[in-house]
């Protein structure tokens, strides 16, 4: 009786042991899918998920809640692509992670730079009148300054107004001559601006340029400018006069013995009726 009451606990303990034993394998734990990172959105604007281990295509739509055919679109994926670790999912757009910029240091003042004082720096307008003897409006350098002519310099304010003189000159032996030494006319110590200048020619003669200019003139400028004229028809003639006038002595002596010569033969015959 003992033996069938040892076996029969025997058999009791062995089917207990044999079910627990299938129901922990049957009771395997699976494997743990990694935790969801939350993705937030790039300087781009773009919110990318990078794949991880035991994901899916589905579990990201379902985590992301996102549609599946959604996120397929959005990510060009078919129905039959897989997914693999570490591939970028675009789970939408949105705006840049809110994340606060680094302070950095405080600008440092700097100083305002000077304004410059209106008037401080001067130039100068150099004006010749040249006799342009070939008439082509260029100033050769044997083409003299031409004297009796004026010159008047107005700035567009009417601050200034100077008129000179033409010179006469126009030759230098010194190898940098100053304008002056050319025939110019100089007005120095100008302030920058806009100039009007006009050039009266002296009588008897054609301007061969244009007798008014308007110049801008900036700081530390020494500006050049040259106009023309040539002897018109009336003054070559009064130029050849003196010519004829040389000769004039000699044919006034030669008039007064004509005109003598005539009164002693009138004078001549008178005396000669009366006898």
């Amino acid at each position: 009786m003992r033996k069938i009451v040892v076996l029969l606990t025997l058999l009791v303990l062995g089917a207990r042991l044999f079910f627990q034993t299938g129901s922990q394998t049957l009771a395997a734990p699976q494997a743990q899918l990694t935790p969801f990172p939350t993705p937030t959105a790039g300087p781009d604007g773009r919110i990318l998920y990078t794949v991880q281990s035991g994901d899916s295509l589905w579990r990201i739509a379902a985590v992301a809640g996102i549609p599946l055919d959604e996120l397929r679109a959005l990510n060009n994926l078919g129905p039959d692509d897989i997914i693999a670790p570490g591939q970028k999912i675009l789970l939408g757009l949105g705006g840049p992670a809110g994340q606060l910029p680094t302070q950095g240091p405080p600008p440092t003042p700097t100083s305002e730079l000077p304004t410059p004082t209106p008037g401080v720096g001067t130039g100068a307008l150099c004006i010749l009148l040249y006799e342009d003897v070939n008439g082509d409006a260029v100033r050769q350098e044997e083409e003299l300054s031409l004297p009796g002519g004026a010159i008047s310099v107005n700035d567009r304010l009417g601050e200034v107004s100077l008129t000179a003189d033409t010179p006469s000159g126009g030759i230098s032996d010194v190898l940098f001559p100053d304008p002056e030494e050319l025939g110019f006319t100089c007005f120095r110590e100008l302030k920058p601006g806009e100039y009007n200048i006009t050039v009266a020619i002296p009588d008897g003669y054609n301007p061969t340029t244009p007798l008014s200019f308007a110049a801008r003139l900036f700081i530390g400028d020494e500006t050049l400018m040259a106009f023309g004229a040539q002897p018109n028809s009336d003054t070559l003639v009064r130029e050849a006069i003196p010519i004829t006038r040389a000769n004039s002595p000699l044919l006034g002596g030669l008039g007064i013995l004509i005109l003598l010569a005539g009164v002693g033969f009138g004078v001549y015959i008178l005396f000669f009726r009366r006898r």
